[in-house]
């Protein structure tokens, strides 16, 4: 029951900043929408459908991190938490297209500039930059790969609304419509050097590859650094999720080991696993006399 407990709890930990996320922008996609057309802001309403998309982005990835507590099945044996690193991996994809809307109304600017209502531009795209500052503050320091997603899309949405606000002072006060696309162009810059990273990171969890923050070196030192093991080979390790990762491994131990000593090492490397981010491990254990294949896979 404790073990159910503290599982709810990391759950709730997890998915309580995605609910509140997408209540607080969604909220304001309405206002800026609305306000938007009002003031025939072509910036407004361009930085309402970006705030629509990581709306759905942050829904995408709060839908994937409920599949991943899933319980297993026999069909499924994992359970769906693999959907967690599908939806990093469509959450850089948007990205990307957000990048593309940006950088496409940028570049309209600089050919065709739109004026607009300055002091209700810059007012809502104020209240933008609280908004989205504030759900990044959310996933600021969370490990956890949608919630690094998250992080980038409210971070590009609060200097996209940044972005809005100088343009309409630039407006206002110098007539240079051309600030706003510039700085616009810039912040696509910014972006792109994140989601280039979280893409990279994903579809290599898509791939099974290697986690970036485990080295099949360190759990060979580990390993061998425990009495009784000769060698581990055979090596593979895979992300479940975002949050979990497992291994499966061959463990050439002394012949000498009895069977009660030979779980006592199991048990032993299992629980140095742990501490490297490997949740799930299965070893299976040869002895030196029947060792016949010393080739290590990683």
């Amino acid at each position: 029951m404790m073990g159910h407990n503290h599982s709810h709890a990391a759950e709730q930990h997890i998915t309580k900043p995605f609910i509140l996320g997408i209540f607080l922008n969604a909220v304001f996609v309405t206002i800026e929408f609305i306000y938007g057309f009002a003031s025939h802001s072509l910036s407004l309403v361009a930085d309402a459908w970006h705030n629509l998309g990581d709306v759905a982005a942050l829904a995408i990835s709060l839908l994937a991190l409920r599949m991943a507590d899933q319980k297993p099945n026999p069909h499924f044996t994992y359970g769906y938490s693999k959907g967690t690193i599908l939806a990093s991996l469509a959450n850089g994809v948007l990205l990307l297209i957000a990048i593309g809307f940006i950088g496409y109304e940028a570049i309209n600017r600089l050919i065709q500039p739109v004026l607009a209502e300055w002091g209700v531009m810059t007012v809502v795209a104020a209240i933008g930059i609280v908004i989205n500052s504030v759900t990044a503050l959310l996933f600021l320091h969370r490990n956890e790969l949608n919630s690094k997603a998250a992080f980038l899309h409210m971070a590009a949405d609060a200097g996209v609304s940044l972005a809005v606000v100088l343009g309409g002072i630039a407006l206002h006060f110098t007539g240079f419509t051309w600030i706003d696309p510039i700085i616009s162009i810039i912040i696509c810059l910014v972006i792109l050097i994140g989601t280039w990273r979280l893409l990279k990171s994903s579809l290599s969890l898509s791939l099974d590859g290697v986690p970036d923050d485990i080295s099949i070196d360190e759990i060979q030192k580990v390993a061998t650094s425990i009495s009784g093991v000769l060698q581990i080979f055979h090596i593979h390790v895979w992300a479940v999720s975002t949050t979990r990762n497992a291994l499966t491994a061959h463990l050439l131990v002394e012949s000498t080991l009895t069977e009660q000593e030979i779980g006592a090492v199991k048990h032993e490397l299992k629980h140095q696993l742990e501490h490297m981010n490997i949740q799930h491990a299965t070893l299976e254990v040869e002895t030196k006399p029947n060792f016949h294949n010393t080739t290590t896979c990683k």
